[in-house]
């Protein structure tokens, strides 16, 4: 059997002496595996980056077999993330959740496709702007929904009503006005109000502590779901890789200084 696709390096583990087995999300054939020969000798191991956009080929004799790769670097974009310890943990942190949350071998074309634009957007972003991890946690809300867990975030699960939604019922993953919320509100996940109906992140800076906490608001959002729908429904703890980055970014809320472009 053999197939060729593009796709994104999520992990490598080293195999025998010179092997190594490559982690990829590919477009159509979904998050996998394959055994790359001489993958940890000096002129692949650059290409097996997390985050380098590659070609690969797969081969292998029967379907079920872990085969073997044949991997080509298309764009060298984990070397344009390390100087940025901030970006380079939301990239770690979206190649373990894809890593822990896609079965194996099942096509996600859209998961592949939103994750690029993340790593885009990572990119694009100007050095002191944060505003790219509001994507990261579109990308998670997207990743729900396409393994099931939708969450309902267009009206209010009380009233109907599709203004002020301010909250999330961490039960039903559906939002929850402010009125309809008053007496729950310990019981409740904040809405960021980037996740709300029509809006966006912005920059506000008579009061940029909001919207820091709005993002940071966002990744405790998903992860919750994260969590209760597929960590620890399959027995699995979280990736830590996702919970180092929401340390990062709590921190970097708490220590915030204004010279930055959120």
């Amino acid at each position: 059997m053999e197939w060729t696709d593009q796709g994104i390096v999520l992990s490598v583990q080293a195999h025998g002496e010179t092997s190594a087995i490559a982690e990829v999300l590919t477009d159509a054939h979904g998050r996998h595996k394959g055994l790359v020969r001489g993958g940890r000798g000096k002129r692949i191991v650059g290409v097996l980056q997390t985050g380098n956009e590659v070609a690969c080929t797969w081969r292998a004799r029967l379907s079920e077999h872990l085969g073997s790769f044949a991997i080509e670097l298309k764009d060298a974009r984990a070397a344009r993330l390390m100087d940025n310890p901030l970006r380079l943990a939301g990239l770690t942190s979206l190649a373990a959740t894809a890593s822990m949350a896609l079965p194996e071998r099942e096509p996600h074309p859209s998961v592949y496709k939103a994750a690029r634009a993340v790593l885009d957007a990572m990119e694009m972003a100007p050095p002191s702007s944060i505003a790219w991890v509001a994507g990261l946690v579109r990308w998670e809300l997207g990743l729900l929904q396409e393994l099931g867990f939708a969450l309902d975030l267009s009206s209010c699960a009380a009233t109907g009503q599709v203004d002020d939604l301010t909250f999330v019922s961490p039960r039903s993953g559906r939002a929850v006005n402010t009125e309809a919320a008053a007496p729950y509100v310990d019981k409740l996940l904040p809405l960021p109000g980037f996740l709300r109906p029509g809006q966006a992140v912005t920059a506000d800076r008579e009061q940029p502590h909001l919207v820091l906490k709005d993002i940071e608001d966002g990744l405790r959002l998903t992860g919750h779901f994260l969590d209760r729908y597929i960590f620890h429904g399959s027995n699995r703890p979280p990736p830590a890789a996702r919970a180092r980055f929401l340390e990062k970014i709590r921190r970097f809320r708490e220590t915030y200084t204004g010279n930055h472009n959120i």
